[in-house]
């Protein structure tokens, strides 16, 4: 095995950063992409969400966590719901302190990605190894 090899699979939180940022990516463009072509922020925020969940949940239960039991999709799903009410909270937040709704989006991200941690890691992946 590889330093690196060992190193990635010693530090669950560098592959949830890494996987987290291929995740986001691909949600946050599914995101402006909607709001660029109309769509209010909140509808927009959901179907990216919905698109977001089916893309990342067996990158996030292969790479990150390593437990690919089956039950934890509805787990998954709920605790997306609430990274999705507490998203939308602060960017209806940030949008009524003057931002954009694409600036909104952005700066929500960092504080979703740490609560999706947790949330996962305690409520979804409980099984997982440690690491």
């Amino acid at each position: 095995m590889t330093r690196l090899h060992a190193f990635w699979q010693q530090h669950r939180w560098l592959r949830f950063l890494v996987m987290g940022g291929i995740n986001t990516g691909f949600s946050y463009g599914v995101y402006a992409l909607l709001v660029y072509c109309g769509l209010n922020y909140a509808v927009s925020n959901l179907c990216s969400l919905v698109l977001g969940i089916l893309f990342s949940f067996r990158t996030q239960a292969a790479f990150v966590f390593q437990d690919a039991a089956r039950g934890l999709f509805m787990r998954y799903v709920m605790v997306w719901t609430i990274l999705y009410l507490s998203n939308i909270l602060m960017i209806g937040s940030l949008i009524r302190l003057g931002a954009n709704a694409y600036s909104a989006g952005a700066l929500a991200i960092v504080p979703t990605a740490v609560l999706s941690y947790f949330l996962q890691k305690s409520f979804v992946f409980t099984g997982a190894r440690r690491a």
